[in-house]
């Protein structure tokens, strides 16, 4: 029976690789934002295929945008401060 509250089907690979393993792989030593834009896109890029198609891929999209205009803003930032 699917248990789509604690191992939803669209957050597990064919391999049977959970998603949130993966994210809390990737995030390590990540903080604040960074961790949450780059687990919010490996979640939406985990499931894309699975789930809401199109839709998922444009959340990933807009979770990656934002880290790297924050990433921009904050080296830019460190740039002038030294």
């Amino acid at each position: 029976m699917p248990d789509n509250v604690n191992h939803p089907a669209h957050y597990i690979s064919d391999k049977g690789i959970e998603t949130i393993d993966v994210i809390e792989a990737f995030t390590d030593g990540l903080n604040g934002i960074e961790a949450v834009c780059t687990g919010n896109a490996l979640k939406y890029l985990c499931r894309w295929s699975k789930k809401n198609g199109l839709e998922d891929l444009e959340k990933a999209e807009w979770y990656l945008n934002y880290l790297i205009t924050y990433i921009r803003k904050k080296d830019k930032h460190n740039e002038h401060s030294k």
